[in-house]
């Protein structure tokens, strides 16, 4: 039987594509500097909850030259950088920031990808010409990220995976040294730290642990993949931890030991992503970049040449604003659900007024008196020079078919219902322009026997009208609160006399009982009396009360009332 064929023989499907890779290795760190510019001068380190332990996510340089690495325990860092200075992790402005980044690098190429946390897929293909080739295009890349105060590892490759090592593990440097194979990773954990000092000259400073901070741009010649990959370690090929460490195990440490390996032995023992990402950096398996579809955006805004004040000028404004900005939305059949008004003084300064609304909206006549209810709070100074209207928040909003014929009276009562409908919705919205949305609640029917457990609390702007409430074998009290302790004779039978709330009642007829028993499945604490036997007791005052005995269980039980008919 023939020996299977060298993966690096097989032909290279990329034919003349080039991808870029971008890693920004201090992120989250650089990102607070920029904030911040004062931080530049301390070692910095963002901390991040992993699991149950806090550690470092991101680091500055001067972290970095103080010992410091990513991923160690920050009380292990406080111990061997004293004067740490620390922030938590914010992965949502984090992504905004990548975000923002993506669409810098919009000017490279139209398809840029986001590649996790930190990093930039860019498909170059056709692109690098209009730079001057790729030499210069990488010194542009560089030069921008050294002026946004960034620090950034860059790859180019015929395919993604091949970019992606390279950005991080082309020559020696950043992990490459650090997780190489070295043999520094192979000997007793005492001996590690007297290993490391073997790596700097008497009296220079240590070496840093983790990336080096300056930018490592490695280009790969067209149709030379194979070549470039070899020399670096086998983690380059994105690779799970687990699975790097089972071949170095068998002496498997770079790439190109793995191309007279039989594929087949491969799969068997490491499964079917090590043959993908070989393959994928090859290019025998294609890769597809897919670029992130660009925000929907709908804003308008309004510059005066003097500046307003009164309520109706700014009125004015929005009469002239919000028919475009409901013209946009209906062009991509889009309603808004939320809206700020931004209104930007003369002297500098914004104030902003944003207002929720309970179903979308398309239409001004919706929009305005909304805005308008919340203008006599507005300090003007000396005036606004500028208005701006967006629409931070949308839904879909499905065209409507016309219909004639027999339908037109079928649709007609529709319309009419559905008016009934808004009408309610836009009740909701005022009012939550006044006292916010999150305050105006309903009730949904939920699926339990249990009193206090048959509805659901929803926001009222964000849910729709039940229609499906259940029957109950039994009617229920108007008001129902949590049980209240009835001063009775104990026994299951209903009291001829009892004291409630510090008022003494006297029985004129009790109907029931209704006997309810806790769900057996749940632990729950309000329960643990016993099995309960419900009546209705009318007294001789007319009140009407929801009365229950409990029979005992974990706790004491007794009398209890837990409703008001009336």
């Amino acid at each position: 039987m023939s020996a299977p064929p060298d993966p690096s023989d097989l032909p290279n499907l990329s034919g003349n594509r080039r991808v870029l890779s971008l890693w920004f290795p201090r992120l989250a760190a650089e990102w607070l500097i920029r904030d911040a510019p004062i931080l530049a001068d301390h070692p910095l380190a963002v901390v991040g909850e992993v699991g149950n332990l806090r550690q470092i996510t991101s680091l500055t340089r001067a972290a970095s030259r103080a010992g410091l690495a990513r991923g160690q325990a920050l009380a292990e860092a406080v111990t061997i950088c004293p004067d740490l200075v620390t922030r938590p992790a914010d992965p949502l402005r984090e992504a905004e920031f990548l975000s923002a980044l993506r669409r810098w690098a919009g000017k490279f190429s139209p398809w840029v990808a986001e590649e996790g946390a930190e990093a930039l897929m860019i498909d170059l293909t056709g692109c690098a010409h209009l730079f001057g080739g790729e030499d210069r295009l990488f010194e542009q890349v560089h030069q921008d990220c050294a002026d946004l105060g960034l620090s950034v590892a860059a790859g180019i490759a015929d395919t993604a995976g091949a970019a992606w090592g390279l950005a991080r593990f082309a020559g020696g440097g950043g992990l490459a040294r650090a997780r190489s194979g070295d043999a520094i990773d192979q000997e007793a954990r005492a001996t590690r730290s007297r290993a490391q000092k073997r790596h700097w000259v008497r009296g220079g400073p240590a070496p840093e642990a983790g990336v080096t901070g300056e930018a490592i741009a490695r280009i790969a010649p067209p149709g030379r993949t194979r070549q470039a990959l070899t020399p670096l370690p086998i983690a380059a090929l994105r690779l799970p931890p687990d699975i790097v460490t089972g071949l170095a195990r068998l002496g498997l440490r770079r790439i190109g030991d793995l191309w007279g390996m039989p594929r087949a032995g491969l799969t068997r023992r490491f499964g079917q992503e090590l043959v993908l990402r070989l393959d994928q950096a090859l290019g025998v398996t294609p890769e597809p970049i897919a670029p992130a579809r660009a925000p929907l955006h709908f804003a308008v805004r309004l510059n005066l040449p003097d500046p307003i004040g009164l309520e109706e000028d700014i009125l004015a404004a929005l009469d002239r604003l919000l028919p475009v900005l409901c013209d946009k939305l209906r062009a991509q059949g889009r309603g808004a659900r939320q809206v700020r008004l931004e209104l930007t003084r003369a002297e500098g300064g914004v104030d902003r007024i944003t207002v929720g609304l309970a179903r979308p909206a398309d239409r001004p006549d919706t929009i305005r008196p909304l805005l308008a209810l919340k203008l006599d709070g507005l300090e003007a100074g000396f005036g606004f020079d500028r208005v701006r209207v967006i629409a931070p928040v949308t839904e879909p909003l499905h065209a409507r078919t016309h219909k004639g014929g027999w339908a037109v009276s079928d649709a007609a009562e529709a319309r009419l219902r559905d008016k009934a409908g808004h009408g309610l919705e836009d009740l909701i919205a005022r009012i939550g322009a006044r006292v916010g949305l999150d305050n105006i609640t309903r009730e949904r029917p939920a699926d339990s026997h249990i009193p206090e457990k048959t509805s659901t609390t929803l926001a009222a702007a964000w849910s729709g009208p039940a229609t499906d409430w259940p029957e109950t074998p039994r009617p229920r009290p108007l008001t129902l609160f949590r049980p209240e302790p009835v001063r009775a004779p104990d026994g299951p039978v209903p009291p001829a006399t009892f004291r409630w709330r510090g008022r003494d009642f006297e029985t004129h007829s009790a109907s029931g009982p209704e006997r309810i028993a806790p769900e057996w499945w749940l632990d729950d604490p309000n329960w643990r009396s016993g099995v309960r036997d419900y009546w209705r007791i009318t007294t001789t005052g007319g009140h009407r009360l929801w009365l229950f005995y409990a029979h005992g269980g974990a706790i004491s039980g007794g009398w209890f009332c837990q409703g008001d008919f009336c």
